[in-house]
């Protein structure tokens, strides 16, 4: 851009994950790179938004930059592999200790962000869309605004499957890796569910919610359950559906009309 103007600053940091036992990176996109003379750039009301993605796919920057600039947030994408961003059953899979913990302090002690749940937010599609849920009624403290494309709901279908079987998409040992016992999992912490109508039951702050889920798309009717669970418990969330299936046409749209309402004055 043009001297003067807004930049977006590309950041990859590889360090040590404890939740994770091993070396571990992230990328981060910083917008507001105002450069005076001492090189410094200017952080000030600027949000922070960490992003997950779908179940076969890895961390990339799928908030395009100008959505970044326009409401000044740095975006933060962790790799969550194919982990449901749970915390798996074996060593160095707690993923969703890694996010609601580990990686919120990094960037809080490191680039002084994400400081207030306020300035928070965490937003996921697919598999993303259940971690970002998931994490958000996790840490309710932490992230302020939860935003969750076509999720991957799928506790209900998955809960009572017997070892040897497979749903077509992975067997029973990924899930029960990822989810634990699945006898027991619709009544779990591992349930988003279960989660936030705790919280509900124990009057504690709950994230806003925006879902939206494509009519298309074969994850609809997973995401109208869900919908009504918590219309049917008095949670307040945004529900859209639109025509579209489970792609980034679909989750592109909604990405500017998410982040208008979270960001937006």
């Amino acid at each position: 851009m043009s001297d003067g103007g807004i930049f977006m600053s590309q950041i990859d940091i590889r360090f040590f994950s404890r939740s994770l036992n091993r070396y571990t990176s992230f990328k981060m996109y910083i917008p507001d790179d105002k450069r005076n003379y001492g090189g410094v750039y200017d952080k000030q009301n600027m949000k922070t938004l960490f992003i997950l993605h779908g179940y076969t796919q890895d961390g990339y920057n799928w908030i395009p930059e100008y959505i970044s600039e326009k409401y000044n947030f740095a975006v933060v994408i962790p790799h969550g592999e194919n982990s449901f961003w749970l915390d798996g059953l074996s060593t160095g899979h707690k993923y969703c200790t890694y996010v609601g913990e580990e990686l919120i302090d990094y960037i809080r002690n490191t680039f002084g962000l994400a400081q207030t749940a306020e300035d928070t937010a965490i937003m996921g599609y697919s598999m993303g869309g259940f971690g970002a849920l998931h994490t958000a009624f996790t840490y309710p403290d932490t992230f302020g605004k939860v935003c969750a494309m076509s999720s991957a709901l799928i506790v209900h279908e998955i809960a009572g499957m017997k070892d040897g079987g497979d749903n077509g998409v992975a067997n029973y040992a990924y899930y029960h890796e990822c989810f634990g016992n699945l006898d027991e999992v619709v009544a779990s912490d591992n349930n988003p569910e279960i989660l936030v109508k705790r919280l509900s039951q124990e009057n504690k702050k709950i994230p806003q919610i925006y879902t939206a889920c494509g009519t298309e798309d074969f994850l609809l009717e997973n995401n109208r359950q869900f919908h009504r669970f918590l219309d049917s418990n008095n949670i307040p969330h945004v529900y859209f559906e639109s025509g579209g299936g489970h792609d980034m046409t679909f989750w592109s749209e909604y990405v500017v009309k998410f982040t208008d309402m979270m960001f937006g004055k």
